[in-house]
């Protein structure tokens, strides 16, 4: 029997963090707002879990740092979220030799001393000029993120630097990093920008690594990436109580199966004890009519609930490709690794980004592994470690003890390797080749240093890009639900309605994304969840 339909002002499908932040504001204007989560917990990508059995370590399990999210967004809904700066910006191990390039933020003189130990002092000069034009773009564009959409010409004038913006926008910006530095090290260290979560060669005709490059260098103005006090779920707690202060509905266990274009949802709702993936007496579908849907889940699943609902053909299309390219890997260590380099104090070279096998030459040849289907051999891979700058997520007797985390966020290492067959070996492949291509820049094996669990097990947890559509629905693992897009509108883009504006329309009138498939989603930002909720406002 088909249940009685519920009516709401606002459904949002999917408890990310843009999710919780649309509902916050929505709620805030008087509107009914329900949230339909289907996991058991809120924050999507954007969580803390204890990782490992038995081990008080709250780890981000796969978002970790945090650029994007502008301050408005704290001020308005009243957020207690700290991010910590850190210190050093990159340590970058040279292959093969005991030396290494440190970038630290504080002390300009150590830094060119770095770089001429490499033989790279005429990078260094070079180095400062180009990160000065990515601040021009920083300064010019971040401000705009959570206002309706410029135009290219707007976003130009707003930069104000014409040479800038045709380095590393209208060209690409391999090609620009290319012709800026000389030495393979250094190129790598640039680059690794436009390869977060894009599977992309060094020059990319596609132009898909610069838009990658760019939101990963104007993030508060800055560009700087800082570490969320208390993990990433410190993040999306502070977003789902501002939510539920603000009168917000936040249903978990909540699985949307269906969407019809006239806005009725249907969802799978487990109760108590019971589960929304399964058959159980506690399960329940409800249908919930609203004015307005967002859409907190890619455009892949929007298709699908949209073919669910019995949605013509024009409203059923194809989502537009998608592919993940990342491995994460997740550790915990009994104190942080001896490195090749005897002379880089571990605390130095982990403070910040530590890079491995991350050159120009070695990105360029694990891509074209990559697109042979092979594994890239050594696999270049970045390195975080949280609880250096926030030893908050360890217990105090793990703190004590001199525990550190590890995050390890390996690059070229696309969906496209893998099947839903092949994938448990697959990780297990995966995960050898991040410990071998971590193990040669350092004086002893990662393998020593890894605590045990409470079952005796390395505290050791991978995830390919299977695994992340597995548990979060990110089609092929795509951590950006898709390419990234401008945050601008082309020159004579209609935006004559607050969907087109706000940069969050599907195509359907009412119904709007507001998490990463948004045109300037991606990262933890919550920024397509703010410009979602303008959009439904200013359409009221």
């Amino acid at each position: 029997m088909t249940p009685p339909t519920e009516r709401r002002d606002v459904v949002i499908i999917g408890g990310g963090h843009n999710a919780l932040a649309a509902a916050a504001y929505l709620s805030r204007a008087g509107l009914e707002v329900e949230v339909l989560e289907r996991l058991d917990v809120l924050g999507g990508a954007a969580i803390s879990a204890q990782a490992f059995p038995g081990v008080a370590a709250r780890l981000s399990r796969y978002s970790y740092l945090v650029s994007m999210l502008p301050p408005r967004i704290i001020d308005d809904l009243g957020l207690s979220i700290r991010l910590a700066p850190r210190r050093y910006s990159s340590y970058t191990p040279l292959p093969g030799t005991d030396r290494g390039l440190l970038v630290d933020n504080h002390d300009a003189a150590a830094t060119a001393a770095s770089f001429a130990a490499l033989g790279a002092s005429t990078d260094a000069e070079a180095w400062g000029g180009f990160y000065e034009g990515t601040q021009r773009l920083a300064r010019g564009l971040f401000p705009t993120v959570t206002d309706p959409l410029l135009t290219r010409s707007e976003a130009r004038a707003a930069v104000a630097d014409d040479a800038v913006w045709d380095a590393l926008i209208e060209q690409p910006v391999g090609t620009a990093i290319a012709q800026t530095f000389a030495d393979d090290l250094v190129r790598g260290v640039v680059y690794t920008d436009a390869l977060i979560g894009t599977f992309a060669p060094n020059v990319d005709a596609t132009l898909n690594a610069n838009r990658c490059f760019l939101y990963h260098v104007i993030g508060g103005g800055t560009g700087d990436w800082n570490v969320p006090v208390g993990g990433m779920g410190a993040v999306s707690g502070e977003l789902a109580r501002a939510a539920r202060l603000a009168g917000s509905i936040l249903t978990t266990s909540a699985d949307v199966t269906a969407l019809s274009p006239d806005r009725v949802v249907t969802v799978r709702q487990s109760g108590p004890g019971g589960s929304a993936h399964g058959s159980n007496a506690d399960v329940t579908e409800r249908r919930i009519a609203a004015d307005h849907v967002l859409v907190g889940c890619s455009p892949q699943e929007l298709a699908r609930l949209l073919a669910a609902g019995d949605a013509d053909d024009e409203f059923g299309a194809a989502a537009p490709d998608a592919e993940g390219a990342q491995v994460k890997v997740n550790m915990l260590l009994t104190r942080l690794p001896r490195l090749r380099d005897a002379s880089m104090d571990p605390a130095a070279a982990f403070g910040g980004t530590f890079h491995i096998n991350e050159t120009w030459s070695q990105l360029q040849s694990a891509y074209d592994a990559a697109v042979e289907h092979r594994i890239p051999d050594p696999i270049p891979a970045e390195i975080y470690c949280h609880s250096l700058t926030d030893p908050s997520i360890l217990s105090p007797e793990l703190q004590a003890a001199g525990a550190q985390t590890l995050t390890v966020f390996a690059l070229h290492t696309p969906d496209r390797l893998l099947t839903e067959r092949t994938n448990d070996a697959m990780r297990a492949r995966f995960e050898r080749g991040v410990l071998e291509s971590l193990n040669s820049v350092l004086a002893e094996p990662i393998e020593s240093l890894l605590m045990t669990d409470g079952d005796g097990n390395p505290c050791l947890e991978t995830k390919t890009t299977r695994d992340l559509e597995h548990a979060l629905r990110l089609p092929a693992g795509s951590i950006f639900h898709g390419d990234l897009a401008w945050p601008w509108a082309e020159d004579g883009t209609d935006l004559s309605t607050p969907a087109a504006r706000w940069g969050v329309e599907t195509g359907l009138p009412g119904i709007l994304f507001c998490g990463s498939g948004a045109q300037r989603g991606g990262a933890v930002s919550a920024i397509g969840g703010h410009n979602a909720a303008m959009a439904v406002l200013e359409s009221r």
